[in-house]
């Protein structure tokens, strides 16, 4: 089922406006910051919120005049909302039973796909008895067992420990595989979009600003929050042949050519940048003063922060941070080669 939507929600000062499409067996993960409106912009496609404009369409069928349950879509949402009464079975069976299928087939239904999920040793457990990942599965199974047209996942991992997200997340990988109609995952963590997802599509203050599948997307950002999302230096400037002149009129050079004269981004990695306590001989072109400002652990490096002509991000090692007297403050030289640095169209 093909899904075709133009979001429109006003909201407490915020305008949510947004276009989505999603072809069947797709998996469309929602990226942004904290109240971009990824969220509001789930519970619109579950008619959980009104559309003050715009259409939602799947495979043709209009559902924006439907109300919730009449849409046939699945949602697996955050806190997994599992009815603490039922077993995991009558949960699960929640489902069929909707669509008017007697009692008898719908347990059976449901015990089905707990086996489906790696639960069928868990049929009677109430939810308070199950971990997070065993919920989350019930909550999954539960709304594939409605037979659903669409599937609306709303962080689905942000519940669980680093060790049952790892596992979790395999799991539910294959399950999506799996599924033929179009999956719409909201998710604050880059990892679960990048493993899960087909496309990204990045909202920021109500707006679609980036959409692509993760290559496109890791190697070109366009905004600061997806350059940090994917650990990149990011810069906005005009370009003439190799040379790209930033708003404040530092130039850096790139290693060949800009894709056109005027406006580019340029980008590199935070490891592309070397530090020294003085300017170093035989400078690379790219070379300026700059001066500490923060200093914080990235995974087994440290993240250092710098202002300067080009405020930027290094990742170092921790015997290099000593070596250089590393502390807020710290006056240094940064480099970048001329062949890290990549410009691409604004």
């Amino acid at each position: 089922m093909s899904l075709l939507a133009h979001l429109v929600v006003r909201r407490d000062g915020f305008l949510l406006d947004v276009e989505l499409t999603a072809e069947p067996g797709e998996v469309v993960a929602l990226l942004g910051p904290n109240g971009a409106g990824k969220t509001t912009s789930l519970r619109a496609l579950a008619g959980l919120l009104r559309l003050d404009d715009g259409q939602i369409e799947l495979d043709g069928v209009r559902l924006d005049p439907l109300a919730p349950e009449q849409r046939r879509i699945g949602v697996v949402f955050q806190d997994y909302l599992l009815f603490p009464h039922l077993s995991a079975l009558d949960n699960v069976a929640f489902g069929p039973r909707c669509r008017g299928v007697p009692r008898t087939e719908a347990r059976q239904q449901a015990q089905g796909w707990l086996a489906r999920v790696g639960l069928a040793d868990h049929v009677r457990k109430k939810p308070r008895q199950l971990s997070g990942g065993q919920a989350q599965r019930v909550a999954l199974a539960r709304a594939l067992a409605g037979e659903p047209r669409m599937l609306l996942l709303d962080e689905p991992l942000a519940a669980l420990d680093a060790r049952t997200r790892l596992d979790t997340r395999a799991q539910l990988r294959g399950h999506l595989a799996a599924f033929p109609g179009a999956t719409v995952l909201v998710t604050h963590d880059p990892l679960d979009a990048l493993m899960l997802a087909d496309r990204l599509v990045i909202i920021e203050d109500g707006r679609v600003v980036q959409t692509g599948d993760a290559a496109t997307i890791t190697a070109q950002p366009r905004t600061d929050y997806v350059a940090r999302l994917v650990g990149l230096n990011l810069y906005r400037g005009q370009a003439s042949g190799s040379r790209v002149r930033l708003p404040d009129g530092f130039e850096l050079v790139t290693a060949g050519a800009s894709p056109e004269a005027g406006e580019v981004f340029v980008a590199f990695p935070p490891s592309a940048v070397a530090l020294y306590p003085a300017r170093p001989d035989g400078s690379p072109r790219n070379t300026w003063p700059a001066t500490v400002s923060m200093v914080s652990r990235q995974g087994d490096a440290l993240r250092i922060e710098l202002t300067g002509p080009v405020p930027v991000a290094a990742d170092i090692t921790p015997a290099a941070a000593v070596h250089l007297g590393l502390e807020p403050g710290r006056e240094l030289w940064a480099t970048v080669k001329a062949t890290e640095v990549r410009a691409y169209r604004a």
